[in-house]
């Protein structure tokens, strides 16, 4: 496997989130981490730099329909509204129902669900849709099982439209652990097309994000 390239010095900065927001949104996510690490499956959230690698598959126009997995306190979430602008639709699958209070009092335009990922497809035709356009995905893959990694993925090709894109991410340190093999294979399986992104270096800790297109039926 090729190693992910470092971020080039010459990228542009994203916005920072306020000191006080931060502080706030690490001490909900360690207590998640804590009652259930192997869900969890980080200590702190993502940054924004990641968040802003990983929602780079929404498309600039028309209508999507994004479906969030595992979003936590919402390291993504506010990237991913910005993107879409008011357009399309943003739902949010999260299985803490602590999670999913706090981002749903944080974004009441997003559409939170308490569910699990692995039921994805239901809980989008549960609002009425067919399929999604873009999966954006804060679940820790590599602290799954195989049999919940082949249900979860399974579940996300199953919601995707013929040319949809799922994006998620993994951390550097463990990328060469059985488990991130195996998963990385699942996707190459799985999706005709599969991208390893540039490394993020001030993620805690250092992540890099996979972009995969159009699911195999």
């Amino acid at each position: 496997m090729s190693v992910p390239v470092s971020e080039s010095a010459t990228t542009p900065q994203p916005a920072p989130v306020p000191a006080a927001r931060r502080g706030g949104d690490a001490g909900a996510f360690l207590r998640e981490f804590l009652r259930s690490p192997t869900r969890i499956g980080a200590v702190a959230p993502s940054s924004q730099r990641l968040a802003e690698a990983i929602t780079a598959p929404i498309p600039e126009r028309g209508d999507p329909v994004v479906v969030e997995l595992g979003p936590g306190t919402g390291a993504f979430t506010g990237v991913i509204q910005r993107r879409l602008g008011g357009r399309g639709r943003h739902l949010a699958i999260e299985l803490s129902p602590a999670l999913a209070d706090l981002l749903a009092g944080r974004h009441p335009q997003v559409e939170v669900i308490v569910g699990n990922a692995a039921d994805c497809r239901a809980l989008v035709a549960g609002r009425g849709l067919a399929t999604a356009d873009v999966v954006v995905s804060g679940l820790p893959w590599v602290s799954f099982p195989h049999d919940l990694q082949l249900s979860a993925l399974g579940a996300v090709c199953d919601v995707l439209g013929p040319d949809g894109a799922f994006t998620t991410f993994a951390y550097v340190l463990t990328a060469q652990t059985p488990p991130a093999r195996r998963f990385r294979q699942l996707l190459r399986d799985r999706f005709e097309e599969v991208v390893m992104g540039r490394t993020v270096l001030g993620n805690l800790p250092p992540a890099f994000v996979y972009h995969a297109r159009r699911p195999r039926r």
